[in-house]
């Protein structure tokens, strides 16, 4: 942690001194131009009956100004990538003090069906998404929340081979995110994509060869103006062909220049993110694969955007009454770029969408990574092949506090069962989601809590808090018997890690045993694995006659008056319950 800690307040020290330098730089850039404007207003003062001297002061001061301008707006740039820096590090630093509840919380992911996000905290306030998140994009946060949701098996070793690579790239994991944070469009990628795939053209074939053609018919004409051997009525006419041939397709055209204008701005911002990709060498496959998907014939797909963002602003350029009036009138500019633009998109337009995905994916890895780097003492799980399921030495819940957290070893075997006792409080429901978080994790290629672990991928799926919904007319013994059939019909497709906690705790004791023990049966006999904790110590009998069924409990004891729990994972029945004990504590009884 002290090593962490240090990284990062390094990182902040040295982003720190940067912004002092970067401002001191803007300060002399705004008084430089100052100067030269004062410099340039006297001088043609002085000057004025020089019209040479006057134009070519005005010119070369022109020129210059623009040129700061631009170096300014480069200098602004800059100091907003620091400062993003700066506010990242920091973000850093309080997170690893387990300051992160005023992180996104990723809600806008939560979904009460599906296989096991609502029962292990893996999206809202105190989250493992909240926790982990470290997104700058909107889509890449979609990513993010997508993978940790995917529940597949697939390519483990591949994403861990990822994520280690890139958690040892921290200043471009830093860079990419900076910028990133700094991308502000008006247009989502999803709405440029679906606008890019379904656009259909309206520019004839030939306006290929004729604004060229046109453009050399209109210099020729206004040179041989100039030179006296044409009436300025042939100018006058060639105006009004021209502005015929262009207003044709005005309203099209028009149409396509306002897509244009808020489409311009997303690829000029994410061609930087497009840059930083390009410009790195990868050696985990994935990551090549992915950079590999923004190559088109060798050829960078930053310069390929670059060359549409240009002929974005010249179609954009129609909004300069000068330009639309001389640039379509005697050169069918707005028809040309409009018809290059056409060709863009049939050639590049359905391409977008894997653009915008590979940097989205960047985007979610980094988070991925970062969690990586952030814990060093955390172990990538082993994959093997064999009848062990996972073999966990060491395990602990990610979001509780290391120095409190208790650590625990289990070991689970393919098609065997669980069945957890223990009392209230004990630390049965936490030992669950550690679990389904080791699960998760490693499924995703994460490293998880753990000093040590041995895992042959499954999938997972719980049922841990079921709840009624007064808005469906739902009862809460209804609403839990869906979520048992829904289990019941997923494990007959595929493999899979069960992790329940009380069944049917919606109806009697009575009625409550005899269902339960049923349903565990049932789960044996379909060769799923899993993890049962219950309070109701019949269901422990079951152990007895099923091979496949191992005991084991969280236990409480009662020293001098007081509830002492030791959240110690042991083989065996709960012989100690504490609720009339609790109940007598608080008062509640006698």
């Amino acid at each position: 942690m002290q090593d962490l800690n240090t990284f990062y307040k390094s990182k902040v020290k040295t982003h720190s001194e940067s912004l002092i330098e970067i401002k001191r730089k803007l300060a002399a850039s705004s008084t430089l131009r100052l100067l030269l404007f004062i410099t340039a207003f006297f001088l043609i003062i002085i000057l004025k009956d020089n019209t040479k001297m006057v134009l070519a002061i005005a010119i070369i001061g022109i020129a210059i100004f623009l040129y700061l301008v631009s170096r300014h707006t480069n200098l602004r740039y800059k100091r907003d990538v620091i400062v993003a820096l700066k506010q990242m590090n920091e973000t850093e630093l309080r997170v690893l003090d387990r300051k992160f509840h005023d992180l996104p919380t990723g809600t806008e992911f939560k979904n009460d069906l599906h296989y096991f996000s609502q029962d292990i905290d893996l999206f809202g306030k105190g989250s493992f998404y909240q926790y982990s998140n470290r997104t700058a994009l909107k889509q890449g946060s979609a990513a993010l929340a997508s993978l940790l949701t995917e529940n597949s098996i697939a390519s483990i070793t591949t994403k861990q081979e990822a994520i280690q690579e890139l958690s040892r790239k921290p200043d471009w994991r830093q860079q990419f995110s900076a910028v990133a944070s700094l991308t502000k469009t008006e247009t989502s990628t999803t709405s440029i994509s679906k606008w890019l795939e379904n656009y259909r053209s309206f520019v004839p074939k030939i306006m290929k060869f004729l604004p060229l053609v046109f453009s050399i018919i209109s210099v020729l004409c206004f040179a041989l103006y100039f030179f006296g051997l044409i009436h300025g009525l042939a100018l006058l006419i060639l105006l009004v062909i021209g502005f015929a041939i262009s207003g044709t397709f005005t309203k099209k055209i028009t149409r396509l220049g306002h897509a244009s204008t808020k489409m311009q701005s997303t690829f000029q911002q994410y061609n930087r993110l497009l840059q930083i990709i390009e410009d790195t060498e990868f050696s985990a496959e994935l990551l090549k694969e992915k950079k590999k998907q923004i190559t088109k014939e060798g050829k960078k797909t930053s310069e390929i955007l670059k060359e549409f963002s240009i002929l974005l602003g010249n179609l954009d350029q129609n909004n300069n009454v000068f330009y639309l009036v001389f640039g379509n009138g005697y050169f069918l500019r707005g028809l040309a770029t409009s018809y290059k633009i056409e060709q863009w998109i049939a050639t590049h337009g359905n391409a977008a969408h894997d653009w915008f995905e590979v940097i989205s994916f960047f985007d979610a890895y980094i988070s991925l990574s970062t969690f990586a780097f952030n814990h060093p003492n955390y172990t990538f799980p082993k994959i093997v092949d064999s009848e062990i399921v996972m073999h966990s030495k060491g395990a602990g819940h990610p979001l509780l506090n290391p120095e409190k957290s208790v650590l625990n070893d289990f070991k689970i075997d393919a098609e065997q069962f669980f069945i957890i006792t223990g009392a209230n409080m004990a630390g049965k429901s936490t030992f669950l989601r550690t679990v389904s978080l080791q699960i998760m994790m490693a499924n995703v290629g994460l490293p998880v809590c753990a000093e040590e672990v041995s895992y042959h991928p499954i999938k997972l799926i719980t049922s841990m808090r079921t709840t009624d919904s007064l808005t469906d007319d739902e009862s809460y013994f209804f609403s839990e018997l869906k979520r048992l059939k829904f289990i019941v019909d997923e494990i007959q497709n595929d493999r899979y890690f069960i992790i329940l906690d009380e069944i049917l705790k919606g109806t009697n004791s009575t009625d409550k045993a005899k269902g339960s023990r049923k349903f565990v049966e049932k789960l044996v006999g379909s060769k799923s694995t899993g993890i049962i904790a219950t309070h109701d110590l019949s269901l422990c009998e079951v152990a007895t006659e099923l091979p496949q069924i191992a005991n084991h409990y969280f236990d409480a004891e009662i020293i001098d008056d007081e509830l002492h729990f030791d959240y110690r994972f042991k083989k065996g029945i709960c012989q100690n319950m504490n609720a009339s004990f609790l109940l007598k504590k608080m008062g509640i009884v006698n």
